[in-house]
């Protein structure tokens, strides 16, 4: 549920959901990216009219603490997916880490459609 990290003052909790909030933010400033894919719980949110915008983000712990991240994307029609996907993941993984001290393992991009 959480990472600890101990700062010598004593110890700075991170939650999963901080980093998903922090990868939703990463993703959505490279250009291509229409928006973060969903889930269903994502799906539920939006039928009842509140926005999550890290539904659907996947993050996991190992036992070293190191994170495992899943992102849902919906890519623009036109541009080159695997360079989209190369640009989010370098943009999470730079801004993860630079934020939080996690050490991430792997960056998954989902991409589950292209729209106009």
């Amino acid at each position: 549920m959480k990472d600890e990290v101990n700062t010598g003052l004593g110890k700075v909790n991170i939650y999963k959901n901080v980093i998903a909030s922090i990868v939703s933010i990463a993703t959505s400033e490279i250009e291509g990216v229409v928006r973060i894919g969903g889930n269903l719980k994502s799906v539920i949110y939006e039928l009842f009219g509140k926005k999550d915008s890290a539904a659907g983000i996947k993050v996991d712990f190992d036992k070293n603490g190191h994170v495992t991240i899943s992102v849902p994307v919906i890519i623009k029609y036109g541009v080159n997916l695997p360079e989209v996907a190369g640009k989010i993941q370098e943009n999470i993984k730079s801004s993860v880490e630079r934020i939080t001290d996690v050490v991430i393992k792997d960056i998954n991009v989902d991409v589950q459609s292209v729209e106009k």
